[in-house]
C-alpha cells in the first residue's frame, strides 16, 4: 500500500515530505525512543511518534522508512520539515493517539 493510500484512508494530514507520498508502507513502528528505531524499525515502516525534532528525519532517514505520523496534533520543527522536503520522507500528522492510531494502521494494513 502506498503512503498516499495511508493517508486518504485514516484521514492524515500531509504536513510536509510531499514528494515521497509514492513510496511503498510494508508495516508500522510505533516508539518515542529514536535508539529503538534505530534497533528495530525496518525497511518501509511507518513510524508512529510524537518526537518533532531533526534527529527523527535522520533515523528515518537512515532506516529508510515510508513515512513519519506524528500523534496528538503535535507540531513537527521547522528544521524537521526542511529535512523532510530533502530526504522525501512524508510527516504526516493525527490527532488521535499511538495506541489509536497504530491500531488503525494495523488493521488497514493487515486486510
Amino acid at each position: 500500500m502506498l503512503v498516499s493510500e495511508i493517508v486518504k484512508e485514516l484521514n492524515l494530514k500531509v504536513i510536509g515530505g510531499e514528494s515521497g507520498l509514492n513510496r511503498e508502507v510494508t508495516g508500522g513502528y510505533t516508539s518515542d525512543l529514536l535508539s529503538d528505531v534505530m534497533g528495530h524499525a525496518d525497511q518501509g515502516l511507518i513510524w508512529i511518534t510524537l518526537q518533532t525534532h531533526k534527529n527523527v528525519l535522520a533515523v528515518a532517514s537512515l532506516k529508510e522508512l515510508a513515512a513519519i505520523i506524528l500523534i496528538k496534533n503535535f507540531v513537527p520543527d521547522a528544521d524537521m520539515l526542511e529535512e523532510a522536503g530533502l530526504e522525501g520522507i512524508p510527516v504526516l500528522g493525527t490527532e488521535e493517539q499511538a495506541f489509536g492510531i497504530s491500531g488503525k494502521l494495523y488493521n488497514l494494513l493487515t486486510k
